[in-house]
Order: C-alpha cells, then structure tokens, then sequence
C-alpha cells in the first residue's frame, strides 16, 4: 500500500509535467522548424538502510524528436530550408552562438541578415551577414550568397559570402528556454560543407498532430488512473486504521 501511494504520487506528478510538454509541442505546431520534445520517465526503488520497500517515478530523459519536418515552398527569397540535416548558425545578444532549423529571415535597414527575433545570421567567416539592400542577390544550396547587378552588360555577380551551416551531433546539443539549440559544452560547432538548403521554402513543424492530441487524451486518462490508485489507497489506510483500533 505503501509503495502504492509513492508510485502513483510521483507518477501523477510526471503526468502533469508530460502533459504540460505535450501542450507545448501542440502548441508549435505551426512553428517554422520546431522540434518537438521528447520525455520519458522510469520507476526507481527508494533505497534506504533496509530493504527497498517503495517505488517512485523521476524523469528519465527530456530529449528532443530531432526527425525533419515537412518542406513547403513560399516563393519568398529570404525563407531557407535546410535539407535533411543540419543547423543554421545565429548570433545571440551575448555574442555565444546558437542554431536553429527557422529559416524565415529578414534583412534589417542595415543589410544584416537576421532571424526573425532579430538575431544576426553567422557567416563562415564568423561574423554577421550582410547583404546589399539596393541589389538583387542569390543564396546557393551551399549557403554561399552572391549579388547580381543588372545594371551592367554583363550583369556582374560577386560573392558577399556564405552562411555557416553546421551539423553537430543531435547528443552534444541542448534546447534552451528561448528555443533556439547550443552545444552543451558551451563551444561552437564547426561549419559542416554537407549541409545543403533551399531557398523560398521553409521547413514545418516535426510535430505530429493527430498523434499529439490522441497522447494528450491518453495523459489526462492515465493521470486519473493514478489518482484513483492514490483514492483507493488512502481508503484501505483508512480501513486498516479502523481494524488496528478496534482490536486495540
């Protein structure tokens, strides 16, 4: 009975906190190269000087569904999509670098190429991204991204650089509170030539959302469950009691 209460107390509480993160993948579905959240739990014995007489639930593994979503055209020049694998390299406000598979970008009123939460796009060479805003331009699936004037014969294209696509492996990366991914050991992942995009066309959610909502459902009932396991525990507590005083 004991041991009953402690499994189906931590489990309710894992529950909720599944739920809470099923919500949230439900809740992106419609975000530009979101990946979904993964977490998955496992009973462990409470281990004390005697033997092991309860159960508890902990987390097991908060990890990330790194399986690519669909790509779907947009026309737009600046919407990237990454093919497959790999990571588009960004600047944050403290200078570290981050990655993300969004490639909706915007050119700010000074040419840098930016996400749309304003964070300046890494270039190979490690700095920001800029492009001419009174030419045209092109962005290769290399990443490499040159400017075309059109008011020479002939037209005259030349190479303002290349984006740094990167492709760490999925174990070294973490998710931060923002959303965007960072190596875990805090460095920087090295260009990877490989990783080859698209342009005018951005990558969907990787979240699936029948199986979404059907896990959602499952949750709640399986929440209930374990509240019922608890109900029904306090009751025989409260029979046992009731027994142990009247033979008293």
């Amino acid at each position: 009975m004991d041991r009953l209460i402690y499994t189906a107390m931590t489990g309710a509480i894992h529950t909720m906190n599944q739920q809470a993160t099923t919500s949230h993948n439900l809740a992106n579905v419609t975000t530009t190269g979101f990946r979904a959240q993964i977490d998955s739990f496992r009973a462990v014995p409470v281990v004390s000087q005697g033997a092991p007489t309860r159960d508890f639930v902990v987390d097991a593994e908060v990890g990330t569904d790194f399986r690519p979503g669909a790509i779907q055209q947009t026309g737009r020049m600046l919407d990237l999509a990454l093919i497959n694998e790999g990571w588009l390299a960004v600047e944050m406000p403290d200078g570290t670098e981050a990655y993300t598979r969004n490639g909706s970008l915007t050119i700010s009123t000074e040419g840098l190429l930016q996400t749309r939460e304003g964070y300046n796009v890494r270039s190979l060479e490690g700095g920001p991204m800029v492009l001419p805003t009174d030419l045209q331009y092109s962005i290769e699936m290399d990443g490499s991204v040159s400017s075309i004037d059109d008011t020479t014969t002939p037209r005259t294209v030349m190479g303002l650089g290349q984006l740094k696509l990167v492709n760490p492996p999925t174990e070294q990366l973490v998710r931060g509170a923002d959303g965007f991914f960072r190596m875990k050991n805090g460095g920087e992942a090295p260009a990877e030539p490989g990783v080859k995009l698209i342009n005018s066309a951005l990558e969907a959610s990787n979240v699936n959302t029948a199986e979404t909502l059907v896990q959602i459902i499952s949750l709640a009932r399986q929440f209930e469950l374990q509240m019922n396991m608890i109900g029904h525990a306090d009751e025989n507590a409260s029979r046992a009691i009731g027994v142990l005083t009247l033979n008293g």
